[in-house]
Protein backbone atom coordinates (compact mmCIF):
# COMPACT_ATOMS: atom_id res chain seq x y z
CA UNK A 1 0.00 0.00 0.00
CA UNK A 2 1.53 3.37 -1.02
CA UNK A 3 2.58 5.73 1.73
CA UNK A 4 0.10 8.45 2.57
CA UNK A 5 1.35 11.94 1.58
CA UNK A 6 2.40 14.10 4.49
CA UNK A 7 -0.30 16.63 5.41
CA UNK A 8 2.21 19.48 5.66
CA UNK A 9 3.45 19.09 2.06
CA UNK A 10 1.84 21.38 -0.54
CA UNK A 11 2.38 20.75 -4.25
CA UNK A 12 3.78 23.30 -6.69
CA UNK A 13 1.94 22.58 -9.95
CA UNK A 14 2.29 23.81 -13.53
CA UNK A 15 -0.41 26.50 -13.90
CA UNK A 16 -2.61 27.22 -16.91
CA UNK A 17 -0.25 28.82 -19.42
CA UNK A 18 -2.62 30.33 -21.97
CA UNK A 19 -4.47 29.52 -25.14
CA UNK A 20 -3.22 26.44 -27.04
CA UNK A 21 -0.27 25.90 -24.65
CA UNK A 22 -0.36 22.47 -23.01
CA UNK A 23 3.24 21.96 -21.91
CA UNK A 24 6.43 23.74 -20.93
CA UNK A 25 10.09 23.14 -20.11
CA UNK A 26 11.58 23.64 -16.65
CA UNK A 27 14.11 26.37 -17.43
CA UNK A 28 15.53 27.12 -13.98
CA UNK A 29 14.86 26.53 -10.30
CA UNK A 30 15.12 29.78 -8.36
CA UNK A 31 15.25 28.02 -4.98
CA UNK A 32 17.10 24.94 -3.69
CA UNK A 33 15.70 22.24 -1.40
CA UNK A 34 15.89 23.42 2.20
CA UNK A 35 15.53 27.11 1.35
CA UNK A 36 12.71 29.14 2.87
CA UNK A 37 10.11 30.62 0.52
CA UNK A 38 7.32 33.10 1.02
CA UNK A 39 3.78 32.80 -0.25
CA UNK A 40 3.62 33.97 -3.91
CA UNK A 41 7.42 34.09 -4.14
CA UNK A 42 8.70 32.71 -7.49
CA UNK A 43 10.43 29.35 -7.06
CA UNK A 44 10.80 27.99 -10.59
CA UNK A 45 10.89 29.42 -14.11
CA UNK A 46 9.15 27.63 -16.98
CA UNK A 47 9.76 28.27 -20.66
CA UNK A 48 6.89 27.89 -23.12
CA UNK A 49 6.92 28.28 -26.87
CA UNK A 50 6.01 31.94 -26.38
CA UNK A 51 7.30 33.38 -23.11
CA UNK A 52 9.06 32.51 -19.85
CA UNK A 53 6.79 32.18 -16.80
CA UNK A 54 7.76 32.32 -13.12
CA UNK A 55 5.72 29.91 -10.96
CA UNK A 56 5.18 31.20 -7.40
CA UNK A 57 4.94 29.17 -4.22
CA UNK A 58 1.28 28.67 -3.21
CA UNK A 59 2.17 28.90 0.51
CA UNK A 60 4.86 29.98 2.93
CA UNK A 61 7.33 27.36 4.02
CA UNK A 62 10.45 25.53 2.88
CA UNK A 63 11.16 23.94 -0.51
CA UNK A 64 11.11 20.28 0.48
CA UNK A 65 11.77 18.60 -2.86
CA UNK A 66 12.32 19.23 -6.58
CA UNK A 67 10.42 16.60 -8.56
CA UNK A 68 11.03 17.99 -12.06
CA UNK A 69 14.66 18.99 -12.65
CA UNK A 70 15.85 21.60 -15.11
CA UNK A 71 15.19 20.58 -18.71
CA UNK A 72 12.15 18.43 -17.91
CA UNK A 73 9.11 18.57 -20.19
CA UNK A 74 6.00 19.15 -18.07
CA UNK A 75 2.29 19.39 -18.80
CA UNK A 76 -0.41 21.53 -17.21
CA UNK A 77 -1.06 20.32 -13.66
CA UNK A 78 2.22 18.41 -13.28
CA UNK A 79 3.66 18.54 -9.75
CA UNK A 80 7.00 20.38 -9.95
CA UNK A 81 7.96 20.15 -6.29
CA UNK A 82 6.72 20.36 -2.70
CA UNK A 83 6.59 23.06 -0.05
CA UNK A 84 6.85 21.98 3.59
CA UNK A 85 4.52 24.28 5.52
CA UNK A 86 5.59 22.75 8.86
CA UNK A 87 8.96 24.45 8.41
CA UNK A 88 7.41 27.91 8.90
CA UNK A 89 8.95 29.44 12.00
CA UNK A 90 11.76 26.89 12.19
CA UNK A 91 13.62 27.84 9.04
CA UNK A 92 15.13 31.25 8.37
CA UNK A 93 12.85 33.48 6.34
CA UNK A 94 13.76 34.36 2.78
CA UNK A 95 15.29 37.72 2.08
CA UNK A 96 11.97 39.13 0.87
CA UNK A 97 10.50 38.58 4.35
CA UNK A 98 13.48 39.50 6.52
CA UNK A 99 12.83 41.90 9.42
CA UNK A 100 14.50 45.25 9.72
CA UNK A 101 18.32 44.95 9.60
CA UNK A 102 19.86 44.01 12.96
CA UNK A 103 22.20 46.42 14.74
CA UNK A 104 25.19 44.77 13.12
CA UNK A 105 23.64 45.23 9.70
CA UNK A 106 22.80 48.83 10.51
CA UNK A 107 26.38 49.43 11.63
CA UNK A 108 27.55 47.89 8.34
CA UNK A 109 25.26 50.23 6.44
CA UNK A 110 26.51 53.24 8.38
CA UNK A 111 30.07 52.17 7.73
CA UNK A 112 29.31 51.90 4.03
CA UNK A 113 27.78 55.37 4.01
CA UNK A 114 30.81 56.78 5.88
CA UNK A 115 33.11 55.13 3.36
CA UNK A 116 31.17 56.69 0.51
CA UNK A 117 31.28 60.10 2.24
CA UNK A 118 35.03 59.88 2.66
CA UNK A 119 35.38 59.16 -1.02
CA UNK A 120 33.56 62.39 -1.83
CA UNK A 121 35.99 64.34 0.36
CA UNK A 122 39.18 62.43 -0.37
CA UNK A 123 38.71 60.67 -3.70
CA UNK A 124 42.45 60.39 -4.21
CA UNK A 125 42.90 58.41 -1.01
CA UNK A 126 40.30 55.69 -1.61
CA UNK A 127 40.36 53.14 -4.42
CA UNK A 128 37.33 53.12 -6.80
CA UNK A 129 36.82 49.39 -6.11
CA UNK A 130 36.29 50.09 -2.41
CA UNK A 131 33.69 52.75 -3.23
CA UNK A 132 31.79 50.37 -5.50
CA UNK A 133 31.88 47.63 -2.87
CA UNK A 134 30.50 50.01 -0.23
CA UNK A 135 27.71 51.14 -2.55
CA UNK A 136 26.76 47.57 -3.38
CA UNK A 137 26.58 46.57 0.28
CA UNK A 138 24.52 49.65 1.13
CA UNK A 139 22.05 48.95 -1.68
CA UNK A 140 21.76 45.31 -0.60
CA UNK A 141 20.84 46.29 2.96
CA UNK A 142 18.26 48.86 1.84
CA UNK A 143 16.68 46.35 -0.56
CA UNK A 144 16.41 43.57 1.99
CA UNK A 145 12.74 44.08 2.82
CA UNK A 146 11.50 44.53 -0.75
CA UNK A 147 9.38 41.75 -2.25
CA UNK A 148 11.37 40.51 -5.24
CA UNK A 149 12.38 37.52 -7.33
CA UNK A 150 15.68 35.79 -6.46
CA UNK A 151 17.09 36.65 -9.90
CA UNK A 152 16.21 40.29 -9.28
CA UNK A 153 17.98 40.30 -5.92
CA UNK A 154 21.08 38.73 -7.45
CA UNK A 155 21.19 41.26 -10.30
CA UNK A 156 20.57 44.14 -7.88
CA UNK A 157 23.37 43.06 -5.56
CA UNK A 158 25.79 42.70 -8.47
CA UNK A 159 25.00 46.18 -9.82
CA UNK A 160 24.37 48.10 -6.61
CA UNK A 161 20.71 48.77 -7.49
CA UNK A 162 18.31 49.76 -4.71
CA UNK A 163 15.23 47.55 -5.19
CA UNK A 164 13.18 49.89 -3.00
CA UNK A 165 13.35 52.49 -5.78
CA UNK A 166 11.93 50.17 -8.46
CA UNK A 167 8.30 49.65 -9.47
CA UNK A 168 7.62 45.91 -9.41
CA UNK A 169 5.82 44.34 -12.37
CA UNK A 170 5.67 40.78 -11.02
CA UNK A 171 2.98 38.95 -9.14
CA UNK A 172 1.71 41.05 -6.23
CA UNK A 173 4.02 43.92 -7.20
CA UNK A 174 7.21 41.87 -6.82
CA UNK A 175 10.34 43.29 -8.48
CA UNK A 176 11.56 41.01 -11.31
CA UNK A 177 14.92 40.64 -13.07
CA UNK A 178 13.42 42.53 -16.01
CA UNK A 179 12.62 45.48 -13.73
CA UNK A 180 16.27 45.60 -12.64
CA UNK A 181 17.46 45.37 -16.27
CA UNK A 182 15.07 48.12 -17.34
CA UNK A 183 16.34 50.44 -14.58
CA UNK A 184 19.73 50.54 -16.29
CA UNK A 185 19.46 51.48 -19.99
CA UNK A 186 22.92 50.18 -20.76
CA UNK A 187 22.31 46.79 -19.18
CA UNK A 188 21.96 43.66 -21.26
CA UNK A 189 18.79 41.52 -21.47
CA UNK A 190 18.29 38.68 -19.03
CA UNK A 191 21.09 36.14 -19.26
CA UNK A 192 18.56 33.31 -19.52
CA UNK A 193 18.12 34.24 -23.16
CA UNK A 194 21.77 34.86 -24.04
CA UNK A 195 23.99 32.30 -25.70
CA UNK A 196 27.43 32.13 -24.10
CA UNK A 197 30.23 31.42 -26.55
CA UNK A 198 33.68 31.52 -24.95
CA UNK A 199 36.41 32.99 -27.12
CA UNK A 200 38.91 30.57 -28.61
CA UNK A 201 42.23 30.43 -26.76
CA UNK A 202 44.17 30.18 -29.99
CA UNK A 203 43.32 31.72 -33.37
CA UNK A 204 44.07 28.38 -35.06
CA UNK A 205 42.09 26.29 -32.56
CA UNK A 206 39.04 24.49 -33.95
CA UNK A 207 36.12 23.61 -31.73
CA UNK A 208 32.38 23.09 -31.44
CA UNK A 209 29.78 24.02 -28.88
CA UNK A 210 26.53 22.13 -28.37
CA UNK A 211 23.72 24.27 -26.96
CA UNK A 212 20.17 22.91 -26.47
CA UNK A 213 17.49 24.71 -28.47
CA UNK A 214 15.24 26.90 -26.37
CA UNK A 215 11.59 25.98 -26.05
CA UNK A 216 10.69 29.01 -28.18
CA UNK A 217 13.11 28.05 -30.96
CA UNK A 218 11.86 24.45 -30.96
CA UNK A 219 8.25 25.60 -31.25
CA UNK A 220 9.07 28.08 -34.03
CA UNK A 221 10.80 25.31 -35.96
CA UNK A 222 7.83 22.97 -35.47
CA UNK A 223 5.23 25.54 -36.54
CA UNK A 224 7.13 26.71 -39.62
CA UNK A 225 7.72 23.14 -40.75
CA UNK A 226 4.06 22.39 -40.05
CA UNK A 227 3.07 25.31 -42.27
CA UNK A 228 5.24 24.03 -45.11
CA UNK A 229 3.98 20.47 -44.77
CA UNK A 230 0.29 21.31 -44.38
CA UNK A 231 -0.47 24.48 -46.33
CA UNK A 232 -0.07 25.08 -50.06
CA UNK A 233 2.11 28.17 -49.74
CA UNK A 234 2.74 30.58 -52.58
CA UNK A 235 4.22 34.10 -52.56
CA UNK A 236 3.31 37.03 -54.77
CA UNK A 237 5.38 40.23 -54.99
CA UNK A 238 4.89 43.89 -55.83
CA UNK A 239 6.74 47.15 -55.28
CA UNK A 240 5.51 50.31 -53.63
CA UNK A 241 6.57 53.89 -54.31
CA UNK A 242 7.03 55.29 -50.81
CA UNK A 243 7.56 58.92 -51.93
CA UNK A 244 4.14 60.15 -50.74
CA UNK A 245 4.48 58.61 -47.27
CA UNK A 246 8.08 59.80 -46.92
CA UNK A 247 6.97 63.36 -47.75
CA UNK A 248 3.92 63.15 -45.47
CA UNK A 249 6.02 61.94 -42.54
CA UNK A 250 8.57 64.68 -43.13
CA UNK A 251 5.84 67.36 -43.03
CA UNK A 252 3.95 66.08 -39.99
CA UNK A 253 6.41 63.98 -38.00
CA UNK A 254 7.26 66.63 -35.38
CA UNK A 255 3.65 67.79 -34.90
CA UNK A 256 2.47 64.17 -34.65
CA UNK A 257 5.09 63.35 -32.01
CA UNK A 258 4.31 66.50 -29.98
CA UNK A 259 0.60 65.76 -29.94
CA UNK A 260 0.64 61.99 -29.44
CA UNK A 261 4.07 61.53 -27.80
CA UNK A 262 4.93 58.69 -30.15
CA UNK A 263 6.85 58.63 -33.42
CA UNK A 264 5.05 58.30 -36.75
CA UNK A 265 6.50 55.23 -38.45
CA UNK A 266 5.74 53.33 -41.64
CA UNK A 267 4.05 50.40 -39.92
CA UNK A 268 0.85 52.32 -39.10
CA UNK A 269 0.31 53.05 -42.80
CA UNK A 270 0.64 49.36 -43.69
CA UNK A 271 -1.62 48.34 -40.81
CA UNK A 272 -4.36 50.72 -42.00
CA UNK A 273 -3.86 49.63 -45.63
CA UNK A 274 -4.05 45.95 -44.62
CA UNK A 275 -7.27 46.52 -42.65
CA UNK A 276 -8.98 48.14 -45.64
CA UNK A 277 -7.66 45.48 -48.04
CA UNK A 278 -8.78 42.66 -45.71
CA UNK A 279 -12.25 44.17 -45.72
CA UNK A 280 -12.27 43.96 -49.54
CA UNK A 281 -10.77 40.46 -49.66
CA UNK A 282 -12.07 38.65 -46.54
CA UNK A 283 -10.63 35.27 -47.55
CA UNK A 284 -7.15 36.65 -46.75
CA UNK A 285 -8.36 37.23 -43.17
CA UNK A 286 -10.07 33.82 -42.96
CA UNK A 287 -9.01 30.44 -41.58
CA UNK A 288 -9.55 26.83 -42.59
CA UNK A 289 -11.18 24.62 -39.96
CA UNK A 290 -11.38 21.13 -41.41
CA UNK A 291 -13.78 21.46 -44.36
CA UNK A 292 -15.16 24.79 -43.09
CA UNK A 293 -13.95 28.33 -43.74
CA UNK A 294 -14.05 30.72 -40.77
CA UNK A 295 -14.52 34.34 -41.91
CA UNK A 296 -13.77 37.10 -39.40
CA UNK A 297 -15.52 40.46 -39.15
CA UNK A 298 -12.59 41.81 -37.14
CA UNK A 299 -8.87 42.23 -37.80
CA UNK A 300 -6.46 41.06 -35.11
CA UNK A 301 -3.10 41.80 -36.72
CA UNK A 302 0.08 40.12 -35.52
CA UNK A 303 3.10 42.44 -35.65
CA UNK A 304 6.42 40.61 -35.69
CA UNK A 305 9.00 42.18 -33.35
CA UNK A 306 12.50 41.13 -32.36
CA UNK A 307 13.20 40.06 -28.77
CA UNK A 308 16.28 38.64 -27.01
CA UNK A 309 14.75 35.14 -27.04
CA UNK A 310 13.81 35.34 -30.74
CA UNK A 311 11.04 36.67 -32.95
CA UNK A 312 7.69 37.14 -31.21
CA UNK A 313 4.36 38.25 -32.66
CA UNK A 314 2.15 40.28 -30.31
CA UNK A 315 -1.34 40.99 -31.62
CA UNK A 316 -3.06 44.32 -32.29
CA UNK A 317 -6.63 43.52 -31.28
CA UNK A 318 -9.43 45.08 -33.36
CA UNK A 319 -6.95 46.91 -35.58
CA UNK A 320 -9.88 48.12 -37.70
CA UNK A 321 -10.86 50.48 -34.86
CA UNK A 322 -7.41 51.94 -34.14
CA UNK A 323 -6.15 55.38 -35.15
CA UNK A 324 -2.63 55.98 -36.49
CA UNK A 325 -1.55 57.21 -33.04
CA UNK A 326 -3.05 54.19 -31.26
CA UNK A 327 -1.34 51.81 -33.70
CA UNK A 328 2.06 53.45 -33.26
CA UNK A 329 1.65 53.60 -29.48
CA UNK A 330 0.81 49.90 -29.17
CA UNK A 331 3.60 48.81 -31.52
CA UNK A 332 6.16 50.89 -29.60
CA UNK A 333 4.93 49.39 -26.34
CA UNK A 334 5.12 45.87 -27.79
CA UNK A 335 8.71 46.45 -28.93
CA UNK A 336 9.80 47.77 -25.52
CA UNK A 337 8.13 45.02 -23.53
CA UNK A 338 9.42 42.34 -25.93
CA UNK A 339 13.00 43.48 -25.22
CA UNK A 340 12.27 43.37 -21.49
CA UNK A 341 10.57 39.96 -21.69
CA UNK A 342 7.31 41.35 -20.29
CA UNK A 343 4.84 40.36 -23.03
CA UNK A 344 1.98 38.26 -21.70
CA UNK A 345 0.67 35.02 -23.17
CA UNK A 346 -2.66 36.63 -24.06
CA UNK A 347 -0.87 39.31 -26.09
CA UNK A 348 0.94 36.64 -28.10
CA UNK A 349 -2.11 34.46 -28.74
CA UNK A 350 -4.51 34.58 -31.65
CA UNK A 351 -4.20 36.85 -34.66
CA UNK A 352 -5.95 36.67 -38.02
CA UNK A 353 -3.21 38.13 -40.24
CA UNK A 354 0.46 39.01 -39.71
CA UNK A 355 2.76 41.79 -40.87
CA UNK A 356 6.54 41.39 -40.66
CA UNK A 357 9.14 44.02 -41.53
CA UNK A 358 12.45 42.49 -42.53
CA UNK A 359 13.45 45.91 -43.82
CA UNK A 360 14.54 46.99 -40.34
CA UNK A 361 17.40 44.48 -40.69
CA UNK A 362 18.20 45.51 -44.26
CA UNK A 363 16.30 42.79 -46.14
CA UNK A 364 15.57 43.81 -49.73
CA UNK A 365 13.33 40.86 -50.60
CA UNK A 366 12.10 37.70 -48.85
CA UNK A 367 9.32 35.12 -48.77
CA UNK A 368 7.75 35.17 -45.29
CA UNK A 369 6.14 31.97 -43.97
CA UNK A 370 2.51 31.91 -42.86
CA UNK A 371 1.90 31.62 -39.12
CA UNK A 372 -0.69 28.77 -38.73
CA UNK A 373 -3.64 28.73 -38.48
CA UNK A 374 -3.57 32.06 -40.32
CA UNK A 375 -3.82 32.01 -44.09
CA UNK A 376 -1.54 34.86 -45.15
CA UNK A 377 1.34 37.12 -44.09
CA UNK A 378 2.52 40.45 -45.49
CA UNK A 379 6.25 41.11 -45.70
CA UNK A 380 7.68 44.64 -45.76
CA UNK A 381 11.28 45.30 -46.79
CA UNK A 382 13.91 48.02 -46.79
CA UNK A 383 13.27 51.26 -48.67
CA UNK A 384 15.80 51.73 -51.46
CA UNK A 385 16.17 54.63 -53.84
CA UNK A 386 16.41 53.40 -57.41
CA UNK A 387 15.56 54.59 -60.93
CA UNK A 388 11.96 53.91 -61.93
CA UNK A 389 10.06 54.77 -65.12
CA UNK A 390 7.11 57.17 -64.69
CA UNK A 391 5.06 58.11 -67.75
CA UNK A 392 7.99 57.66 -70.09
CA UNK A 393 10.52 59.35 -67.80
CA UNK A 394 13.12 57.78 -65.53
CA UNK A 395 13.16 59.17 -61.98
CA UNK A 396 14.81 58.13 -58.75
CA UNK A 397 12.21 57.17 -56.12
CA UNK A 398 12.20 55.48 -52.69
CA UNK A 399 10.87 52.01 -53.49
CA UNK A 400 9.93 49.07 -51.28
CA UNK A 401 9.34 45.48 -52.33
CA UNK A 402 6.36 43.88 -50.60
CA UNK A 403 5.50 40.18 -50.48
CA UNK A 404 2.33 38.27 -49.63
CA UNK A 405 2.67 34.59 -48.77
CA UNK A 406 -0.70 32.84 -48.74
CA UNK A 407 -2.32 29.44 -48.39
CA UNK A 408 -3.50 28.50 -51.86
CA UNK A 409 -5.99 26.00 -50.40
CA UNK A 410 -8.11 28.95 -49.30
CA UNK A 411 -6.89 31.96 -51.28
CA UNK A 412 -6.82 31.94 -55.07
CA UNK A 413 -4.05 33.66 -56.97
CA UNK A 414 -6.42 36.35 -58.17
CA UNK A 415 -7.46 37.23 -54.63
CA UNK A 416 -3.88 37.29 -53.35
CA UNK A 417 -2.60 39.48 -56.18
CA UNK A 418 -5.61 41.80 -55.90
CA UNK A 419 -5.10 42.12 -52.14
CA UNK A 420 -1.45 43.11 -52.55
CA UNK A 421 -2.30 45.53 -55.36
CA UNK A 422 -4.91 47.14 -53.09
CA UNK A 423 -2.31 47.56 -50.31
CA UNK A 424 0.09 49.12 -52.83
CA UNK A 425 -2.53 51.62 -54.05
CA UNK A 426 -3.49 52.63 -50.51
CA UNK A 427 0.10 53.15 -49.38
CA UNK A 428 1.03 55.12 -52.48
CA UNK A 429 -1.98 57.43 -51.90
CA UNK A 430 -2.03 57.82 -48.09
CA UNK A 431 -4.90 60.31 -48.19
CA UNK A 432 -7.15 57.36 -49.10
CA UNK A 433 -6.21 55.74 -45.78
CA UNK A 434 -7.58 58.74 -43.90
CA UNK A 435 -10.79 58.80 -45.94
CA UNK A 436 -11.32 55.01 -46.00
CA UNK A 437 -11.61 54.99 -49.79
Amino acid sequence: MPAKPLANLVDIRVPELGESITSATVAKWLKSPGEAVGADEPVVELETDKVAVEVPSPVEGMLAAILQPQGSEVEIGTVLGNIDTAAVGTVAKSITEQPEPQPAAKESEKASEKATSKVADKSAAVKPAAVKSAAVKSAAVKSAAVKSAPSARLAASERGVDLARLQGSGLGGAVTRSDVDASQPSSQPSSSFRLSRPAARDADERGEEVVPMSRLRQRVAERLKEAQNTAALLTTFNEVNMASIVALRKRHREAFERRHRVKLGFMSFFVRASVLALNDYPEVNAQLNGTDIVYRRYCDLGIAVSAPQGLVVPVLRNAQTLSFAAIEEQIAEFATRAREGKLTLSELSGGTFTITNGGVFGSLLSTPIVNPPQSAILGMHTIQERPVAFEGEVRVAPMMYVALTYDHRLIDGRGAVSFLTRVKALVEHPESLLLDI
